[in-house]
């Protein structure tokens, strides 16, 4: 069953126009932990010559990816069953992977885990694109974030907005460099890595 959710028709204008930015006009691109397959469907619509490959660990949200992408093109590929804490299957050969709204309703690990895959994948010079809230130097970007991140915490303890210079940290413990944060409405980042 598709899902339709509010977030996803938000943010699908800001996200693409900084992608946009970044890639290539024939970009592919491996999208992990799609959800509800809203973000895939939006940019292969604008961008045709893009390929995207969905991804998510979830059979609800599998069902979704898979009814957008039948109202989709050709560019929108069908969805990769994925858990980013086990074994990768084999991916399609990309330009870069994209994860939005990840990192903060996972455990910490989950991260570690998104960075260490992620690099198998690449290749040197290739990009990965996160997108999400941060806090940057232990501050909330505003008092929304500290309430939302006090409502993930009372959710799972092991959930909450994580430190942008510890992400960074991982990030480059994991092989990757960081290259550039861009502030996007709604007091979220879109934060650019590059595999080294």
């Amino acid at each position: 069953m598709k899902k339709d959710w509010g977030a996803p028709q938000r943010n699908a204008g800001p996200i693409l126009a900084a992608l946009d930015s970044v890639l290539g006009e024939g970009a592919r691109v491996f999208e992990l932990a799609s959800g509800t397959g809203q973000h895939a469907f939006a940019f292969t619509q604008a961008k045709p010559r893009w390929t995207w490959w969905p991804s998510d660990p979830d059979p609800e949200n599998l069902a979704s990816i898979e009814a957008w992408r039948n109202e989709g093109g050709p560019g929108f590929r069908q969805a990769v069953r994925l858990d980013v804490t086990k074994e990768w299957p084999a991916l399609p050969e990309v330009d870069a992977i994209f994860c939005a709204n990840v990192m903060h309703i996972a455990p910490f690990d989950v991260t570690l885990a998104l960075f260490d895959g992620a690099r198998r994948a690449l290749a040197p010079g290739q990009s990965l694109i996160c997108y999400g809230p941060f806090k940057r130097g232990g501050a909330f970007s505003s008092d929304g974030d500290a309430r939302f991140d006090a409502d993930l915490r009372a959710r799972d303890r092991s959930w909450g907005i994580r430190d942008l210079e510890a992400v960074i940290e991982a990030a480059g413990a994991a092989g990757f460099a960081f290259v550039e944060r861009r502030a996007m409405p709604a007091n979220n980042h879109f934060v650019i890595f590059r595999a080294t």
